[in-house]
């Protein structure tokens, strides 16, 4: 832009330029004079519009955060200690006219020790750094536009950065409670656990989001891929004679296919079936069609109705027993309608979970019982996508499996080996259902027999036993005395009775004849005595008391208790109240037995029988209530020594299964020891048999600590009553020493070293950005036109003006351009995962050196200046970077790979026929009919040795650092460069140069980190790739084999296809693995030119970077009053921003020291 055109800036509505549109903020100039109208005869203060909106939204990226989106992850979790967002007041008036300062997006504080420092609260701190120097860059008016772009692709790159998320992988066996275990973590029921077959069958991604809702996508089966499984399907139904198998055995491999293919399509009968192609099956029903390649979306409030909303997808109808009946015809419709889980192709759910808020993404992967192929690719794609493998394992099989040692088969560990994860910073084993134990088994197992802690417990036990008896024994002679007490009551009231009639009868002058005093005479006599005996206290039969009192056992069972407890003696509590009715009339006893005939009867007689019953019955009556209040005593006593032998019970449980998890930690522990010490042998004597000495060991083994957590998921969901229905827990009183806290704890310390190095770099970043604004804006004093001349002709690789570039013309597309990029605050948490990729490799708006036009030349028309010498340079040490790639690939692989090929096609029919035979026929032909790959995968099988010979050479190389040269040569470059331009600088600006190139070194320092981050990132995942690709290659070439093998029927077919598949392996099997080793090769070599092309672009933008931080020297500021303004505002706002960086390095080296 010229001068004059800077001149007109202030005075003219008409006035050009290049100006960057500024997004919505707050701050304006304050009106003066009253006035708020605008002259065009004046200078023209910014417009005051709507404030941009300021909140504190979390940030996420790839597989979760992105920075502006979901930085804390949580607002009321791990930012709960984070800086809010706050507007700060107004600053005092400024010079050259009254400004207001900006509101500030981020929190100030006066020194380091007030942050309350988390790598989340930092990148928010850092967000809202960001856009508030992105609020007051959009003020300048930069006059170049190669500037704005380089500007306007720094803050897209810092907006788009955020917390990296960590996967983790968890793998385990049908049964091993891996739902269970990840609802525990997750503290609700989200993960379905019984009674859903799609749920094991699937792959489930569980990620945060601070919404209080549960949100989840279920994703179906493509008609691609339904189309593919039906055929398998329908395959296994029918025999070799084409008549339908017998479906009865769920797990048959026919059991299965019917069961699926009956879910989906209910109404087609088995004899129809048989008969019926995959299109005609497809027709059947429109609906499924329309269902297959679909996501439905679950929004619920809780897990109950997120439960009832999945359930309507991963149901398995048929499988429902004992419900209630349906109440009408439609719910029995419906309920028999088609099932959709064996469609289920994914479910993503997301959910507000304490233990993923830091980043952590918990992948449910099924194991190889569910042999979709769709499901299967997802699970291996994650597989390579996953930071971290938990390995569960039930306890009680963890030890006795050698499963920290197997680590699910000997291609697994050599695949992770390939991968650089087959160590204790990726693998966590996790020993499920530890409540499941039996005391009597591990005593004597674990030799704690003698323990203090034990003895003290079983010492408890025992006094509690003793206690119980006694108590029971008190309880029945209780209950006795209650019995003999409650018949004497009964026989005095009906000798009330009779003396009360008969009293009455003579009174009226009416005859009576009294039956109980004549003919129970004796018997009434004995009556009392019995009670005079009960009184003194004497106890029940002894057949009552051994029933109730020698009763116990050496193991205590507290059933016992319970039934004797409800073992209770009924009172008739009728004769109370008659009782209390008979004592309210005047009535005749019958204590004394008569000794006199009825003639010598009076009604005096008669009436002190009468008091004297009444007294018996009032004695008898309080003697009942002493044995009610004895025996409610024994019950009492009974309840509370029940719970605590049940407290004691399980404080025995939960110490036996302490002991047995501290001894099941370090033998597996030990047992991933020598499966690291068994590959790592393997693999040296791969590479020199001849020198080979086991003895010798290639690492110190006894540092590695692989992570073990011994864990039960019932036990925690009962104490903390997250699962209603179950009971008390049965082994564990105490929460931690479920496991629980500890393993949720473990997600956030997986994902602290990456959100913490996130954070760092963030804000290495952002400092070297706001350094460069600074420069810039600061500019380099007083320097003659001449000499900045002199700079730009020799140095900018754009024509003076840059008219071809960055004419008048382009003003108005390219003004927007700061606003291209969607707000980050708008980005949805879940979006693909960009991290620190460079934005030169997702979008278009590169510098293109194509464009001739646009550039300055020399008399040869060769593009002259910083930008295209660099770019020169750097193209020719990235070509020699490729070609050294694809040399350190064939010297230290092919040869592997040749070996590796050989030992493959050695072995390979060898195994084949064990393979055959290892399985039952019906299983076999299954395996055909999907190419080898069903419960056992015949090709991953057949490419072991291959694998095996390769994995330790390629392990190495791939964690060798294979860009130090390069990055060397790039600095090297960037230092000539710097220095030539100094060289070149008039003796007025040599001062100025000799400082901007300390800051151009700096920046250009900080972009080539990230650089080779970002290629190394990008190597890393096509070296996974690669590595996986000579399973699939190997079956390609034996799917003709297969194919073949198939065709044969009939009697002795099984024997047939054996001996076909046998003699295609033997007469394909050198073709097969050797061309797995070019395919290899070839991958490799392919993968070094993409990483020359990811290189090329990025290292092109570093040029551009470096040509702009340079181009301070020449380019100058314009002197219009509200630029003035401008510059001095973001002066300010760079410095706080610089002084509240250096606070934040400070916190975070505090808290670094303090964990």
């Amino acid at each position: 832009m010229g001068s004059k055109e800077n001149r007109m800036i202030g005075s003219a509505s008409s006035a050009r330029g290049i100006f960057i549109k500024p997004e919505p903020e707050e701050l304006h100039a304050v009106p003066s004079s009253g006035s708020t109208r605008h002259n065009s005869n004046k200078l023209t203060p910014t417009p005051t519009v709507k404030a941009e909106p300021i909140e504190s939204k979390p940030v996420l990226s790839d597989r979760g955060t992105t920075a502006s989106n979901n930085i804390a992850l949580d607002s009321q979790h791990n930012l709960s200690s984070a800086p809010d967002v706050k507007k700060f007041k107004r600053e005092p008036e400024l010079p050259h006219g009254q400004i207001v300062h900006e509101s500030m997006l981020y929190e100030l504080y006066d020194s380091a020790d007030n942050i309350p420092y988390t790598p989340e609260a930092a990148l928010q701190a850092g967000l809202g750094m960001v856009k508030t120097l992105k609020a007051g860059i959009n003020k300048l008016e930069l006059g170049s536009k190669l500037r704005k772009d380089v500007w306007l692709r720094e803050i897209d790159n810092l907006l788009s950065q955020g917390a990296p998320t960590t996967m983790i992988a968890v793998c385990g066996a049908t049964g091993a409670g891996k739902s269970s275990i990840l609802n525990a973590i997750l503290d609700d029921n989200i993960v379905p656990t019984s009674g859903m077959r799609a749920c094991t069958a699937v792959v489930t991604e569980i990620a945060y989001h601070a919404a209080p809702t549960i949100n989840a996508d279920v994703s179906f089966l493509s008609e691609a891929e339904w189309r593919a499984e039906l055929a398998v399907l329908l395959d296994d139904l029918v025999d070799e004679d084409g008549n339908l198998k017998r479906v009865t055995d769920l797990r048959s491999d026919s059991g299965v296919a019917w069961h699926k293919v009956h879910a989906v399509y209910p109404s087609i009968a088995q004899e129809q079936l048989i008969h019926l192609t995959v299109d005609q099956i497809l027709a059947r029903d429109k609906n499924i069609a329309n269902v297959l390649g679909t996501t439905k979306k679950i929004l619920a409030k809780n897990s109950t109705i997120f439960a009832q909303e999945i359930a309507k997808y991963i149901d398995s109808k048929d499988q429902k027993r004992g419900g209630k009946k349906d109440k009408n015809k439609e719910t029995k419709k419906k309920d028999h309608g088609p099932a959709l889980w064996p469609l289920i192709r994914q479910v993503s759910v997301r959910c507000n979970a304490q233990a993923l808020s830091t980043g952590a993404i918990l992948v449910d992967l099924p194991g190889v019982a569910d042999a979709n192929a769709a499901r299967n690719s997802i699970a291996k794609d994650y597989m390579k996508k996953c930071n971290c493998i938990w390995i569960l394992a039930p306890i009680t099989r963890a030890v006795d499996d050698k499963t920290a040692r197997d680590l699910l088969g000997e291609a697994f560990k050599l695949q992770l080996m390939m991968d650089g994860s087959y160590d204790a910073h990726t693998i966590t084993f996790i020993a499920s259902k530890c409540d499941d134990i039996s005391c009597s088994e591990v005593i004597p197992a674990l030799g704690i027999e003698d323990d203090p802690e034990l003895e003290e417990i079983e010492g408890r036990i025992e006094q509690y036993k003793e206690e119980t008896a006694d108590f029971k024994k008190k309880k029945t002679t209780a209950e006795s005395s209650m019995k003999a007490i409650d018949k004497q009551l009964k026989d005095v009231r009906a000798f009330l009775a009779e003396y009360e009639q008969h009293k009455t009868a003579l009174e009226n002058g009416e005859t009576f004849t009294p039956q109980l005093t004549t003919t129970a005479h004796k018997k009434a006599q004995s009556a009392g005595k019995k009670r005079k005996n009960t009184c003194r206290g004497k106890s029940g039969s002894p057949k009552r008391h051994k029933h109730f009192g020698d009763d116990d056992d050496d193991d205590f069972e507290m059933d016992d208790i319970d039934d004797y407890l409800n073992d209770d003696i009924h009172v008739d509590d009728d004769d109370d109240e008659d009782d209390d009715e008979e004592e309210e009339g005047d009535s005749d006893g019958e204590e004394d037995t008569p000794d006199e005939s009825e003639e010598d009867v009076t009604v005096e007689v008669l009436q002190e029988k009468i008091n004297d019953a009444k007294e018996a019955i009032k004695v008898e009556r309080e003697q009942l209530n002493n044995a009610r209040k004895a025996r409610k005593d024994a019950v009492d006593a009974l309840g509370n020594l029940k719970k605590k032998m049940t407290k004691a019970q399980r404080d025995k449980n939960a110490f036996c299964s302490l002991k047995r998890s501290e001894f099941s930690r370090d033998v597996l522990k030990e047992d991933f020891r020598i499966g690291l010490k068994d590959l790592d042998d393997a693999a040296a004597e791969e590479r020199n048999p001849d020198s080979f000495d086991p003895t010798h060991n290639l690492r110190n083994y006894d540092d590695i600590d692989l992570p073990v957590f011994t864990c039960s998921s019932r036990d925690y969901v009962r104490i903390t009553g997250q699962v209603k229905g179950d009971g008390d827990p049965s082994c564990f009183s105490n929460l931690e020493d479920t496991g629980i806290p500890s393993l949720r704890q473990w997600c956030h310390k997986l994902t602290i070293s990456s959100r913490s190095r996130a954070a760092k770099q963030f804000h290495t970043h952002l400092k070297t950005f706001a350094n460069s604004v600074r420069v810039y804006v600061d500019g380099i004093g007083d320097v003659t036109i001449a000499d900045r001349e002199s700079l730009r002709e020799k140095w900018e690789s754009t024509p003076q003006g840059g008219e071809g570039m960055y004419g008048d013309e382009d003003e108005d597309e390219d003004m927007p351009h700061w606003h291209s990029s969607p707000d980050p605050m708008s980005v949805h948490p879940f979006q693909p995962y960009r991290g620190t990729m460079p934005r030169a490799l997702m979008d278009a708006r590169l510098f293109s050196m194509n464009n001739q036009s646009s550039l300055k030349v020399d008399a040869r028309g060769e593009p002259i200046g910083v930008t295209p010498r660099l770019v020169k340079e750097f193209g020719t040490h990235v070509e020699k970077s490729v070609s050294d790639l694809q040399d350190l690939f064939r010297d230290g692989l092919e040869d592997k790979c040749r070996v590796g090929a050989a030992n493959a096609a050695e072995g390979a029919v060898q195994h084949v026929d064990e393979f055959a035979a290892s399985m039952h026929w019906a299983t076999y032909r299954a395996t055909l009919r999907r190419h080898g790959s069903w419960r056992r995968d015949l090709n991953v099988e057949l490419v072991t040795p291959f694998t095996r010979n390769i994995a330790s050479s390629w392990s190495t190389l791939f964690e060798s650092d294979l860009f130090a040269s390069l990055s060397n040569a790039i600095t090297t470059c960037i230092n000539k460069l710097i220095t030539d331009v100094e060289a070149s600088a008039a003796a007025g600006l040599k001062d100025h140069v000799h400082a901007q190139s300390s800051v151009s070194q700096e920046e250009a320092r900080h972009a080539l980190v990230q650089t080779m981050e970002v290629v190394k990132e990008a190597l890393g995942k096509e070296q996974k790739e690669i590595s996986r690709c000579l399973a699939p290659h190997v079956q390609n070439e034996l799917t003709d084999g297969y194919n073949l093998a198939l065709q044969e029927r009939g009697s002795g077919s099984v024997a047939r296809q054996k001996a076909i598949f046998h003699n295609y392996v033997d007469g394909h099997k050198h073709d097969a693995f050797d061309g797995g080793a070019e395919v290899l090769m070839g991958r490799l070599s392919t993968a070094a030119e993409t990483i020359g092309k990811v290189l090329t672009e990025s290292l092109r933008e570093l040029a551009e970077k470096i040509e702009v931080s340079l181009a301070v020297l020449w380019e100058g500021t314009q002197d219009v009053p509200n630029q003035i303004r401008a510059r001095l505002q973001i002066m300010q706002s760079v410095s706080k921003l610089l002084d509240q960086l250096d606070m934040w390095s400070k916190a975070a080296e505090k808290a670094s020291a303090a964990s």
